[in-house]
């Protein structure tokens, strides 16, 4: 039972990053980045289906991570953040650009929770509570980051 629990919070705190006493979303949010990276090889369609079982598997993982330290929601889980920057790039072009450009835009949403996010965080139990508004903070990143390079022209 403790090889499992210290397993489920190594997932859920992004490999210890979430222990980092400062901002562990933030560096939870740059663990993510290689994966997007890694998911992004796989094409559209890989990286879809990748992005699809990874968010279910961060659910059930936050879920368990969110009874063991019996507290809701607690900082220091950051598959949250990783499952949202999976969002965020499902489906453009991972390049230095975009990844600087994409990890700024999430955390403004992540941080800010606007309307429909605020709500998922606030109204969804558990592990969907903890990883949906990530999620759909990755939606909104996703959108206004392929809105911003249709008129991005670097030259």
């Amino acid at each position: 039972m403790k090889n499992r629990k210290q397993d489920i919070l190594f997932l859920a705190t992004g490999f210890y990053v979430g222990y980092i006493p400062f901002a562990p979303g933030t560096f939870g949010s740059l663990v993510g980045l290689p994966f997007c990276l890694l998911f992004g090889l796989t094409g559209t369609k890989g990286a879809f289906f990748l992005t699809l079982l990874f968010i279910c598997f961060a659910i059930g993982i936050a879920h368990q991570a969110e009874k063991y330290l019996q507290k809701k929601d607690p900082g220091l889980i950051v598959i949250d953040e990783m499952a949202g920057m999976l969002v965020t790039f499902l489906a453009i072009p991972f390049n230095a650009e975009t990844a600087v450009l994409g990890f700024y835009i999430f955390r403004i949403l992540d941080i800010a929770k606007p309307a429909p996010i605020r709500y998922l965080e606030k109204h969804l139990p558990g592990g969907a509570g903890i990883v949906l508004d990530d999620v759909a903070a990755g939606i909104f990143a996703n959108l206004t980051l392929r809105s911003i390079l249709i008129f991005w022209t670097p030259y």
